[in-house]
């Protein structure tokens, strides 16, 4: 039998889907919903085999000049069992191609490059991208382990920082309201400005924190009603994933950094996650400082893709910014549609 691909519109049942296999964060319905709000629309779906799920995954689609017509982009997914996991692919990409009518469905999920879901993907008709969104080198710590045994693999100095930090005045808890939201984004654009990397607009922010809720809990660091530092996070029931922080000033002096780090991990084991994602690893001064709170690193299967029309390879060529939505991208994809309408117009009968 071959499996179904059926909608899902209900919020509390996608949820419990996602947490059911495990999922990513970025895979929950609230994620979804703010990037509806931002340029996507959004594609829930369930994998049935008989009367039994096997699978879902939670699509983004981008639509794209004629005749690409369209990115579909599975973020940290799909989820489902590696045994089943060819026919969720091959059910997803056959979905792609007639409801969505996309140039290729790309995938980042949330599996690791040793394990045997890589030959899976492969057999299903996937192909390595560099096209990345999601880095794929990250740092995952295992929050089932015990305080003494994190620390055991961080830095001496990160020891002693994170010990310094939690005996100040700080308080270290979730921020509670948007007025706390606003000192967050405050913060965030001063370290931003400080370390010369680009942010989306204020009101991206605000909508994660409404959309999300719970399932989006920041940590702060706060000196009285001054906010130092934080963390914020996308969270589902096994996994915690890292979005966003940032760090004052005077944060920075009083290297609650550190103490704001460990208080997160913390909080995200109360609430019941066992994996907290570091969420990527480059080589520059951000993730020189993540890298002090473990002695390994992980790698993720990266970014995969299976072309889906005769124009793939017009697009995997022009448009490797495509996923990000820039603008940039925008108007190569846009000059390499133009190359290939020519061609198209010979191939019709009559022409």
């Amino acid at each position: 039998m071959i499996p179904a691909v059926v909608p899902c519109t209900d919020r509390a049942l996608w949820d419990d889907h996602v947490d059911r296999f495990q999922g990513h964060p970025q895979q929950l319905w609230g994620w979804g919903e703010t990037k509806a709000m931002h340029g996507w629309s959004v594609d829930r779906v369930l994998i049935n085999d008989g009367g039994n799920t096997i699978g879902c995954a939670q699509l983004l689609v981008r639509r794209l000049p004629l005749p690409f017509r369209a990115l579909v982009y599975i973020p940290r997914g799909p989820m489902c069992a590696p045994e089943n996991a060819q026919a969720v692919l091959n059910s997803l990409a056959g979905h792609a191609a007639v409801r969505h009518r996309g140039v290729a469905l790309s995938i980042e999920p949330d599996w690791d490059r040793d394990s045997v879901f890589a030959g899976e993907v492969a057999a299903a008709g996937f192909r390595s991208s560099s096209n990345t969104v999601l880095i794929p080198r990250t740092l995952i710590l295992d929050l089932t382990r015990t305080d003494d045994e994190l620390m055991a693999d961080m830095s001496k100095s990160t020891r002693a920082n994170i010990r310094k930090a939690m005996r100040s005045e700080v308080e270290f808890r979730k921020v509670k309201n948007d007025a706390e939201l606003e000192q967050v984004l405050a913060v965030y654009h001063e370290t931003a400005d400080r370390a010369g990397f680009g942010i989306h607009e204020d009101q991206y922010y605000r909508d994660i924190f409404k959309n999300m809720g719970d399932g989006s809990p920041i940590i702060g660091a706060f000196d009285g009603e001054q906010l130092l530092a934080f963390v914020w996070l996308a969270r589902s029931g096994s996994t915690a994933f890292e979005l966003y922080g940032g760090v004052s000033a005077e944060g920075q002096r009083q290297r609650v950094n550190y103490g704001v780090k460990w208080a997160a991990l913390q909080a995200m084991r109360e609430d019941g996650c066992s994996r907290y994602d570091f969420n990527g690893l480059l080589n520059d001064g951000i993730s020189d400082f993540k890298k002090q709170f473990a002695k390994h690193e992980n790698m993720l299967l990266g970014t995969w893709e299976k072309p889906l029309s005769p124009f793939y390879p017009a697009y995997a060529q022009a448009m490797p910014l495509a996923r990000r939505g820039l603008q940039t991208g925008r108007r190569l994809l846009k000059a390499a549609a133009g190359r290939v309408r020519p061609v198209l117009q010979k191939l019709r009968p009559g022409s």
